[in-house]
């Protein structure tokens, strides 16, 4: 069952907020694919998507003025389309705050957001073996798509 805390915000991050969201980014990392990052690095690159808006944007939910959950978008340009696409990323709610409605409410807001800004439709990867995010994603309604993810290193 979720709930929907009277006091919870949704805000578009600013650079004020990228140590708890470099902090919930290691996180992920860990829990998700178990993998370490450094710190440094994910600082700097929390701090340069914040300070460029041409890289995306971060939201975080906000109770009682603690950061307990985020999503960062990432912009596509479909050609296919003429609109932009949207990446769902870097997706992180704590532990104590899960299950309780703050995913389903950062994604109500960004596509509330999308909608108003013409964004052709949001997409999202996740590791394979990341069965809780799977099934919560597939639960608020998103669809597997019939692609096949690749990565070549340059």
């Amino acid at each position: 069952m979720s709930f929907f805390s009277i006091n919870m915000k949704i805000r578009n991050a600013k650079i004020g907020d990228a140590e708890a969201i470099t902090a919930q980014n290691i996180s992920l990392a860990k829990e998700s694919e178990n993998i370490i990052l450094k710190p440094e690095t994910v600082l700097a690159g929390v701090k340069a998507l914040l300070s460029d808006k041409k890289k995306g944007f971060y939201l975080v939910a906000e109770e009682n003025d603690t950061i307990v959950g985020q999503l960062m978008i990432t912009v596509e340009w479909s050609d296919w389309r003429n609109k932009s696409i949207w990446w769902v990323q870097s997706v992180y709610v704590q532990k104590e705050w899960r299950k309780k409605g703050v995913f389903t409410k950062l994604l109500d807001y960004i596509r509330q957001k999308a909608r108003k800004q013409g964004v052709a439709f949001l997409r999202l990867y996740a590791h394979k073996n990341n069965r809780s995010a799977l099934h919560v994603y597939e639960k608020v309604g998103w669809r597997r798509e019939p692609y096949v993810f690749y990565h070549l290193s340059v």
